[in-house]
């Protein structure tokens, strides 16, 4: 039930939000620019967290490639 009501809700924003896209050419500056920041908002909070998932995949999923280390042994003199 509750999937239901989420889905629900999610449609509902949704269409708000394609109805605000299509009033967007008839709104005020201020309305035009504060739909903006929103929009921006929402994309940098978006790519930030692509990034932050990036990063914790490659330490996961691919370790970091340790050097062969090669064994120093001293000279002797003859």
């Amino acid at each position: 039930m509750a999937t239901q009501n989420f889905l629900q809700e999610m449609h509902s924003m949704g269409q708000k939000f394609i109805l605000k896209l299509q009033q967007l050419p008839q709104a005020e500056p201020v309305e035009i620019i504060a739909f903006s920041v929103i929009l921006l908002f929402i994309g940098t909070v978006l790519l930030l967290l692509m990034i932050a998932c990036s990063c914790c995949c490659t330490q996961c999923c691919c370790p970091e490639q340790r050097s062969r280390k090669i064994q120093v042994q001293p000279m002797t003199v003859s």
